[in-house]
């Protein structure tokens, strides 16, 4: 009888098991990889179609992010293993330029690819972006190009700097976070690259960026417990704390300085000097 009871547990545990594995697996079938985001563009070629997603409705001068998939018309599903590349252009009336922007990884089962673009200014009805892709469709290469609207932020707050430093190098610093600012201390983050040519930007590691927020508004008083921005190169920006004691606007002071602590921008912000030259700006 007891060698009875046995059978009917594990058979009852093993249905359990079962049921809860299936219902998992239903579940992760569900996760849909590009919940919250914006589909901004959608490239339809005969064959298939390139859908270009963005954290944000609206492309802006700055640091925005991307999530570009492909799908297959005939067999309605997203190829994996595309080999993705990307260009942005901008076309001005005299020149033509790129932008920094990061490579695309490729995650979520090989089927979407992400990555960010630094926008250094808007486009105008003269002056615009475009987005050149490259990639592999059933074994032949193409190509798709698409134009972009870049706008200035609505917010009207200054997040990306674009400067010569005391090098004479030319340097594009953009905010990444925070998105959502708190009265607390906030993880702040920023890219930092530099101008090879025209159609060149690697990053720059190793450096360091001094974090002083103020109010101005309050007499410019600053804030406890804040860090220094430093390299990290897992996640390839720059990484500190940024403490804000109460809602409102608030200029982030900051200074860029080399591996030999030199300062290639901005200043130390005194009783006589206010305010740095290399600054971002946020207000919540």
């Amino acid at each position: 009888m007891k060698t009875l009871k046995y059978i009917i547990a594990i058979l009852f545990l093993t249905g359990s098991f079962l049921a809860c594995t299936d219902q998992n697996d239903d579940e992760s079938l569900e996760i849909n990889p590009v919940e919250g985001l914006f589909k901004i563009y959608e490239i339809s070629e005969a064959d298939h179609t390139v859908e270009i997603y963005s954290e944000k409705s609206t492309l802006t001068v700055g640091y925005n992010e991307f999530a570009i998939r492909i799908l297959d018309k005939a067999s309605n599903i997203y190829i994996t293993n595309a080999a993705l590349t990307w260009m942005p252009m901008m076309h001005m009336e005299s020149m033509s330029h790129s932008g920094p922007h990061s490579i695309l990884k490729n995650v979520v089962d090989n089927t979407l690819y992400k990555g960010h673009i630094v926008f250094q200014m808007a486009g105008n009805d003269m002056e615009y972006w475009d987005l050149t892709l490259k990639y592999n469709f059933n074994g032949q290469e193409v190509t798709v190009t698409q134009k972009l609207s870049v706008d200035q932020p609505a917010d009207g707050m200054k997040k990306t700097q674009v400067f010569t430093g005391a090098d004479d190098v030319r340097y594009v610093l953009a905010f990444v976070n925070p998105k959502e600012p708190k009265v607390a201390i906030n993880d702040f983050q920023a890219v930092l690259y530099k101008m090879q040519d025209m159609m060149t930007f690697p990053l720059v590691e190793n450096y360091k960026i001094t974090v002083d927020p103020r109010m101005t508004s309050m007499g410019n008083h600053s804030s406890p417990n804040n860090q220094d921005m430093v390299y990290n190169s897992i996640t390839k920006m720059y990484e500190g704390k940024l403490s804000f004691t109460m809602t409102g606007y608030w200029r982030i002071n900051m200074q860029l300085l080399n591996e030999n602590g030199d300062v290639l921008k901005g200043e130390e912000v005194t009783e006589n000097h206010p305010e740095s030259s290399l600054y971002f700006e946020l207000e919540f």
